[in-house]
């Protein structure tokens, strides 16, 4: 079955006078993989189930393929879903579980038994056919979930968070299979997470919401280095925000006074449009950005700050440092410098990064409107 294609036109869902989520519109295309990533509570559940067609919309249109599907019920709209806790059903073996939706559209035994076959395959369960879900690991289980819904063929395959009940080496490894088998079957995949990481790994594109509503939408690269507010920088990665004021504009360079007395260097390309003398301006600098040096080194980074470490964490490829600056605490990871001395606590340094690594964001595009809302 031909991958589809997923619209939507001014969604919206309501419980009583609480918007769950409103006035979202939005494409994914065909052979997409298509993430909505947010908080608990943000309405991204709510979203994925209205596509599905679990919950009707009370604005707004889902089209599948430019046809309405509002009043199409979920077994006629050609999606399969993968529910968080797989929905298994403990009494039936693999191979019934996996055979289920065939059945219920009758198609033919000997078909039906191909067709299982190869979707255990895809997913590498092969000989797992007799067991029964409670002699299957958590990602084993995850697997079945997975095959039960490719097996029908679905134009899109939605996934409800379905690596979020594995260990945190197995959720890593899962990760790599299902980008792979993706990839290979070129479906529509619309994808649910609160992690970041998740989204980032696996996304063609991703949908950041908060408050019922799509608050930056596009590549993981851009979501991640070109973060559009507050809200979006510091949920996508860690980030280092500073407060201030634009003093300087230039074609090449602005300077930024930030409420801390800091004067910092961005370049023009890293801003959002539209900043001038006087703006206030949202600061973003990601921790691996900055490099930390000896207050007596030289650096030729434009930027330049005077601290003092507080804490210090090795993890292998890179030491996370903690530095307290102008009064505020700042995070950088820095590589681990082989063979050099690593800065203890205490110890006073200078942290110097590029203009190229500053993110400036205007103040009033992080004023979002919000709404009550609440997700079952």
């Amino acid at each position: 079955m031909q991958a589809a294609q997923v619209r939507l036109e001014n969604v919206g869902k309501r419980y009583g006078e609480h918007w769950a989520v409103r006035q979202i519109n939005l494409q994914v295309e065909r052979g997409e993989f298509y993430t909505f990533l947010g908080p608990s509570g943000c309405g991204k559940t709510t979203l994925l189930r209205t596509i599905a067609g679990f919950i009707s919309p009370d604005e707004g249109t889902v089209y599948l393929d430019g046809e309405p599907v509002n009043h199409v019920p979920p077994w006629q709209r050609d999606v399969g879903m993968v529910f968080q806790n797989y929905a298994l059903w403990p009494h039936m073996t693999v191979f019934e579980n996996v055979a289920f939706g065939l059945r219920e559209r009758k198609i033919p035994r000997d078909e039906i038994g191909k067709k299982v076959k190869q979707a255990l395959e895809q997913v590498d369960l092969k000989g797992t056919e007799s067991r029964r879900p409670s002699q299957l690991s958590g990602g084993q289980q995850q697997r079945v979930a997975l095959a039960r819904t490719l097996v029908i063929q679905p134009r899109v395959l939605l996934l409800d968070e379905p690596l979020s009940n594995l260990d945190a080496k197995l959720r890593a490894e899962m990760r790599i299979e299902l980008l792979k088998l993706q990839r290979d079957l070129g479906l529509t995949t619309i994808y649910v997470t609160h992690d970041q990481e998740e989204a980032l790994a696996l996304s063609t594109r991703i949908a950041v919401m908060n408050f019922g509503k799509v608050v930056q939408e596009g590549r993981p690269r851009e979501v991640y280095e070109q973060p559009r507010e507050e809200f979006v920088a510091e949920f996508v990665g860690k980030s280092n925000l500073f407060f201030g004021t634009m003093v300087h504009t230039g074609d090449r360079f602005m300077e930024i006074q930030t409420d801390e007395g800091l004067l910092i260097k961005a370049a023009s390309a890293t801003s959002s449009p539209g900043l001038g003398q006087g703006k206030k301006v949202l600061l973003n600098i990601r921790p691996e950005a900055i490099e930390l040096i000896g207050l007596e080194e030289k650096s030729n980074r434009a930027n330049r700050i005077p601290g003092k470490v507080v804490a210090s964490a090795y993890q292998g490829s890179f030491v996370e440092y903690e530095i307290e600056a102008c009064g505020k605490p700042v995070k950088a990871n820095v590589i681990n410098p082989k063979g050099k001395p690593l800065f203890e606590r205490g110890d006073e340094v200078a942290l110097v990064f590029a203009p190229e690594d500053v993110g400036v964001v205007s103040m009033t595009a992080t004023d979002t409107s919000l709404f009550n809302h609440q997700e079952p």
